[in-house]
């Protein structure tokens, strides 16, 4: 399935979730936060050049989700939520013909969220849950502009993050988080690691909305 197909797909059931939300118990919340995703530099085994280092730009990114509060007390509350998370031009360098000039990034992590005291003005919470991504490389090459001859590809992933939620004004607040999602490596054959998995985090602010 292309990456355009799963995006459609998740955009399709999000609406969905969220129409037949609408006409509930208002324990429901929609929210989009922009920020950038931070991926370490990466070494390359048995390297063309000492010390050749993959290097990620910092992309900036787009996320939004979907939540449903299934527990609620003063304290604390307890909701299923939707995180989905898109990368469109992750930037990329190292030696000469090893790696595509970047990739798009596409996740989506169905998880359980916590939050602590809920009810009130300030409300931080903690994340964790596992889904899906996928890759998407340029044709090109760095610096010799050659055939990219790695390949796009889905992956497993794990999420966690954290944030806080400030309400501002009715049924709006505004919020800062920081998720990791854990995901497989993108396929370079020109510039192996030796790792299978990499952190992918995402820092960003936005808003959300509760009815």
């Amino acid at each position: 399935m292309s990456e355009r197909r799963l995006l459609i797909a998740v955009l399709a059931l999000l609406t969905i979730l969220a129409a037949s939300a609408a006409a509930q118990d208002g324990k429901n919340e929609i929210s989009g936060s922009v920020g950038r995703i931070f991926i370490s530099d990466q070494g390359i085994l048995n390297p063309p050049v000492p010390d050749a280092l993959i290097r990620s730009g910092k992309g900036i990114s787009l996320e939004g989700s979907y939540a449903r509060r299934i527990w609620v007390t003063p304290i604390y509350s307890i909701s299923g939520e939707v995180p989905v998370l898109l990368n469109p031009d992750e930037d990329l360098n190292g030696p000469q013909a090893s790696v595509p000039t970047g990739y798009k990034q596409f996740f989506v992590a169905p998880s359980a969220r916590a939050n602590l005291f809920p009810t009130t003005a300030f409300s931080p919470w903690v994340s964790l849950g596992a889904g899906f991504g996928y890759f998407t490389q340029n044709q090109n090459l760095v610096y010799s502009g050659g055939k990219n001859p790695g390949k796009g590809g889905a992956t497993s992933v794990i999420q966690g993050g954290f944030g806080l939620d400030v309400r501002f004004k009715g049924k709006w607040s505004m919020r800062g988080e920081v998720r990791d999602f854990w995901s497989g490596e993108p396929n370079f054959p020109n510039a192996p690691t030796g790792k299978s998995r990499q952190h992918n985090y995402f820092v960003g602010g936005g808003i959300v909305y509760r009815f």
